[in-house]
């Protein structure tokens, strides 16, 4: 089938009013469920020769959250999904005020390459409980698992409502040209604004989970041990293809060279062999992109490289003092190179974050309260973690999105439910009492008294 008969097929089947039931929400959802269980296997295999993957990486990374996102999902969606009563005001007196939830219609979810399965599924389970049909678009650069996604979705998805195109930037443009009721994109801001250009055409809603340069400080107050090994573990997930990887390090002068230190001695024990690192480190995802990397640290202060690393690898990487001009600096990395910075009081690091465009997120190491509270006040980022990295992005309970250049809307849990759902404001009015103050002919007399009505 061409681009314009699954875009209409989707359509069709929204406007039959199948999706809306939430027996067919929950349907689906069970549906989906029970293919990611069956397909992991070959979810596993798809995700290690696209990406290098490790069972275990792709476990918790990609399809444990999926798992864990429809569970929760499932559990609530009845609730989430009733009218709210709301309070009437006294000028609509007497009556009954609602909110309903409706779907928005015919969705466009656009994924990127770097979680190829759980950043298409994830939003997919936020477009299903809302009630919408889909159109899913995986990326063209890991073919294994747009593959397995399509004959998930073929198989234990209504085959009417949901629909998938695979391809590269000629499909992703054909798609862009079709009129949409909803799209959700993943991916660079540069494209995040050609999403957002083609979706002004008909003034199409968005959602963008883009990216950006996601600091972390390092206070001298912190345990620099754990700091170390949690700022590794944001760092070398994905091998630092995350959108929320950090990407820089903002450390006090008083503990830089302990910090540098241990991440050295912490890095060697993760990734203690070659062989190891051949099995379980996931490698940058073509050429092109461990060519980006390898010119980012040309002429750079290098200061710990992992030289076991060959191939399609790309060696874990410390710079040091790079300039704040520069690629490395300016452009998000996507990929294991940390740069570290340092400051003499935490203020210039407030400074510096600042003048920059407004990270997705932020991770601040301290053990300092008052530190912690003057950083959730006087620096806006998306979101984030105090002692860790990551792991805010892991949670159902929590909306994850950007702000700024990095982002706009958000998801997860009840999130996901409310992006793809239109609140609709109803007022129930009584046919008893029927104020005259309302109706033609004004009277003079009653031209200030109006306002009394419209007081809570």
């Amino acid at each position: 089938m061409t681009i314009e008969d699954k875009v209409k097929i989707a359509r069709e089947c929204f406007s039959s009013g199948k999706t809306k039931s939430i027996d067919f929400r929950l349907e689906q959802l069970s549906q989906l469920e029970e293919g990611i269980r069956k397909l992991k296997p070959k979810i596993l295999r798809a995700l290690k020769e696209d990406l290098n993957k490790s069972p275990y990486e792709a476990s918790i990374s990609e399809i444990g959250i999926v798992l864990g996102e429809i569970h929760y999902v499932k559990k609530h969606l009845k609730a989430w999904s009733r009218p709210k009563r709301v309070r009437t005001a006294l000028s609509q007196a007497p009556a009954r005020s609602y909110i309903y939830k409706e779907p928005y219609g015919l969705v466009l979810i656009m994924a990127p390459w770097n979680y190829p399965f759980q950043l298409i599924i994830n939003p997919l389970i936020g477009a299903i409980s809302a009630g919408n049909a889909a159109v899913l678009k995986p990326s063209n650069y890991t073919p294994r698992t747009s593959e397995v996604i399509e004959e998930l979705v073929q198989t234990y998805l209504d085959r009417q409502a949901f629909q998938l195109v695979k391809g590269g930037r000629e499909e992703n443009q054909a798609l862009l040209d079709q009129r949409f009721d909803y799209i959700f994109f993943t991916g660079s801001p540069g494209v995040g604004r050609i999403v957002m250009e083609a979706a002004s055409k008909h003034l199409t809603p968005v959602c963008l989970e883009l990216g950006g340069k996601s600091p972390c400080l390092v206070e001298k107050t912190a345990d620099i041990k754990k700091s170390a090994k949690r700022i590794l573990f944001g760092k070398l997930m994905n091998s630092g293809q995350t959108c929320i990887s950090p990407d820089y390090i903002l450390v006090d002068k008083k503990v830089k060279k302990a910090l540098i230190k241990e991440l050295i001695e912490q890095y060697e024990k993760m990734l203690p062999t070659k062989e190891y690192v051949d099995q379980a480190f996931v490698r940058i995802i073509n050429e092109k992109h461990r060519l980006r990397l390898e010119e980012a640290v040309r002429n750079q202060k290098i200061i710990y490289q992992d030289h076991r690393i060959s191939g399609r690898h790309f060696p874990f990487t410390l710079v040091e003092n790079p300039d704040p001009d520069s690629k490395l600096m300016q452009e998000e990395i996507f990929g294991p190179i940390l740069p570290i910075l340092s400051y003499d009081e935490i203020r210039e690091a407030f400074v510096f974050i600042r003048k920059r465009e407004k990270p997705l997120a932020l991770y601040l190491f301290t053990k300092d309260k008052k530190i912690q509270r003057q950083v959730l006040e006087e620096v806006s980022f998306g979101g984030g973690c105090i002692n860790d990295t990551l792991i805010h992005a892991a949670s159902p309970y929590m909306p994850f999105g950007g702000v700024g250049q990095s982002g706009m809307g958000a998801y997860h849990g009840k999130k996901s439910f409310d992006t793809f759902s239109h609140k609709k404001s109803i007022v129930k009015k009584s046919w008893y009492l029927d104020l005259p103050l309302r109706y033609h002919p004004y009277k003079k007399k009653e031209e200030e008294s109006p306002e009394f009505f419209f007081k809570l």
